[in-house]
């Protein structure tokens, strides 16, 4: 397993002004970071979310992805790293991670991950 030196403690929460259930979605078209070739690779990520007690502060955000410019890892560990760093920092209500990469070699990827499919799937396991 790549081990990816990040800081989920760049994220700042907002505390959510709302007990309503709502949505947020949040676009980052800009993230980069090494592949496991060591090839720049290119994404676009939509983090939607229905926030628990806090929300995510969008500055902070954007200093914890760039933290990844520069390290090599596979689509797979990246996604499910920021997966694990948002649920720890936020404890959204539901959280969905969808990462669009750019082509490489004629290849398109899309990877997402989705806390509700996931909490079903380990139920599903036991």
């Amino acid at each position: 397993m790549t081990v990816l030196k990040t800081n989920k403690r760049v994220l700042k929460k907002i505390t959510n002004p709302a007990l309503e259930p709502y949505e947020i979605e949040i676009d980052a078209p800009e993230f980069t970071f090494y592949g496991a070739k060591n090839q720049p690779d290119y994404a676009t990520i939509t983090i939607t979310m229905i926030p628990g007690k806090s929300v995510i502060e969008l500055k902070s955000f954007k200093s914890y992805l760039q933290q990844y410019r520069n390290q090599i890892a596979s689509y797979e560990r990246v996604i499910n790293v920021i997966y694990d760093d948002l649920i720890q920092v936020y404890k959204p209500k539901r959280l969905l991670i969808e990462m669009k990469f750019r082509p490489r070699g004629g290849i398109t990827s899309k990877l997402a991950i989705d806390s509700f499919e996931r909490e079903l799937f380990i139920e599903r396991e036991r």
